[in-house]
């Protein structure tokens, strides 16, 4: 099997993020030869290095998500999901919280669908 990475946006409590626009951490996971994925790096995004940002942006520069196979999310909107598939990274979406079940369940072929994308989660409020 050839080693594979996936990204899995991450909330500040662990849990899967809600929406992978506006994630600021991706845990990246290396699957391949082991029966499980192993945790290898964490990526920490500014604001405006956030995916959303990127994807309004489209100015075609690369995201360091380019660089992994796969990336997992709570909900995504189809352009995301577009735009990055041109880079051929995948973007799935799920209801399951724990970032490392999401993987096991993805490389499983057994990932729950995510919930229909939420257009208030694109929209960044003051807080």
């Amino acid at each position: 099997m050839i080693e594979i990475l996936i990204a899995v946006a991450v909330e500040t409590d662990g849990g899967i993020a809600a929406h992978a626009g506006r994630a600021s951490r991706w845990l990246v996971y290396v699957a391949g030869k082991e029966p499980e994925a192993s945790l290898a790096w964490t990526l920490d995004l500014t604001d405006i290095g956030s995916l959303h940002e990127w994807h309004v942006r489209g100015d075609g520069n690369r995201h360091p998500l380019h660089y992994v196979d796969v990336a997992i999310a709570g909900s995504a909107g189809d352009g995301v999901k577009r735009n990055l598939l041109e880079r051929n990274t995948h973007l799935y979406t799920t209801v399951e919280k724990s970032p490392a079940k999401a993987v096991a369940a993805y490389l499983a072929g057994e990932l729950a669908d995510g919930l229909p994308h939420a257009e208030q989660h694109c929209l960044k409020t003051s807080e």
